[in-house]
């Protein structure tokens, strides 16, 4: 056989070789399957949160029912950590190391993602998607295998601190704030937004542990402050305690939570609704119940979703709604690796969203990263509670 005839052969057998010699697998990853976990406070003191991992887990099965992703299915191994941070240490180091997981995405809690950060930027798994706005996991430089979904808990902040300023003549504020890393963000971000005032305008402030059965103390020494405007900062369980506690003392101040502290189900219905009426939150999803959402697609197919696969979950519950919104990106960047399933890869189109449309999200509000600015969502709403639905005040805004 002559040389540009073996050539020429070359040049066929190149062409003609299958997809399968180009592609690019880490651990985790094969041509039938992707294996990605996360952790979840299934259990604990924050488990009303556990929605978000229910509704991750029902998002992968109902996409395996439909195929995968380019022909894989999506193996999804989603633990318990009960809200603790050791606890998530060790389920984390499971997936990684034993089960050998491509990343994890999705999990919620301030702590617990904080705990395994270092650990999973070390190994270069990438944490994607996170359910925290806390500022340390917004650090690309320092940590850039962490991506958190949600707004700049600090950004919340900044932006009721501002509403306050515009609404409220001449306000004395108390704040009522988990001590941690999650009610430290928030709390840091509201005094930034009152600027210079923030001294004189603020006459209490309280915080509390998450293993205190109540905050009951903490909220007595809010009204005695003489205060007009309360601003609480905290988890579910806690919002809900407050609230009560708030309405049961008599005391009507201007009354704000933060955004993890304002779902209908998890928080308002166990504090009362009679008692939550008139409490001002932000919001960057839709409330499928929000009569301006009856005819909108994306608000019927979520509906139309929770009611085939998870038909025993309340659809008034934001943890669903969460867990929906991280999947969807998830599968995007997943889809969009194509072959190329390495973590490099899964990284690298994961910190370059550009204004993806993310169904659920508020109009005006999209999901977009760069290598130096992981602040996925970055833009919410101003809402007030009425009693029976959250309603929108004003525009969408951003806290930057």
């Amino acid at each position: 056989m002559s040389v540009r005839v073996l050539c020429a052969c070359l040049a066929v057998l190149a062409i003609a070789t299958p997809a399968s010699a180009q592609k690019k697998y880490d651990p985790g990853a094969s041509d039938t399957e992707i294996k990605i976990g996360q952790t979840m406070p299934f259990g604990g003191p924050v488990s009303a949160a556990g929605t978000v991992g229910h509704a991750s887990i029902a998002y992968f099965e109902t996409l395996n029912r439909n195929g995968g992703i380019n022909g894989r299915k999506i193996a999804l191994s989603a633990l318990d950590d009960g809200y603790s941070p050791p606890k998530a240490v060790e389920l984390t180091r499971k997936l990684v190391e034993s089960e050998k997981v491509l990343l994890l995405y999705g999990s919620v809690g301030t702590p617990t993602n904080a705990a395994v950060q270092k650990y999973l930027n070390a190994k270069k798994v990438p944490q994607l998607f996170i359910a925290t706005g806390a500022s340390r996991f917004k650090d690309p430089k320092t940590f850039p295998w962490t991506v958190s979904m949600l707004p700049s808990y600090e950004a919340e902040g900044k932006a009721l601190a501002r509403y306050v300023l515009q609404t409220v003549t001449a306000p004395k504020i108390a704040i009522v704030y988990q001590n941690d890393d999650l009610g430290k963000d928030f709390a840091h971000g509201f005094k930034a937004g009152l600027g210079d005032k923030a001294k004189s305008l603020i006459v209490s402030e309280q915080t509390f542990e998450v293993t205190d059965t109540t905050v009951d103390s903490q909220i007595i020494a809010a009204k005695a402050s003489g205060a007009n405007v309360l601003y609480f900062a905290g988890t579910q369980k806690y919002g809900a305690m407050h609230i009560r506690a708030r309405h049961d003392l008599g005391w009507k101040p201007l009354h704000l939570v933060c955004s993890t502290s304002s779902s209908i189900q998890a928080v308002l219905k166990p504090a009362g609704f009679d008692r939550a009426e008139g409490v001002i939150s932000t919001a960057y999803a839709k409330d499928p119940f929000d009569p301006a959402w009856a005819s909108d697609t994306d608000t019927r197919d979520y509906l139309d979703w929770l009611k085939a696969n998870l038909p025993q979950g309340n659809p008034r519950d934001t943890g669903y709604a969460v867990g929906y919104i991280a999947s969807f990106m998830t599968a995007h960047v997943l889809r969009q690796a194509g072959d190329t399933l390495t973590r490099d890869n899964v990284l690298r189109i994961a910190t370059h969203l550009k204004d993806l449309n993310v169904p659920m999200l508020l109009p005006g509000i999209t999901a977009h990263t760069t290598p130096t600015d992981y602040s996925v969502i970055n833009r919410f709403q101003v809402q007030r509670f009425d009693g029976r639905s959250w309603t929108r005040v004003g525009k969408v805004i951003s806290g930057e």
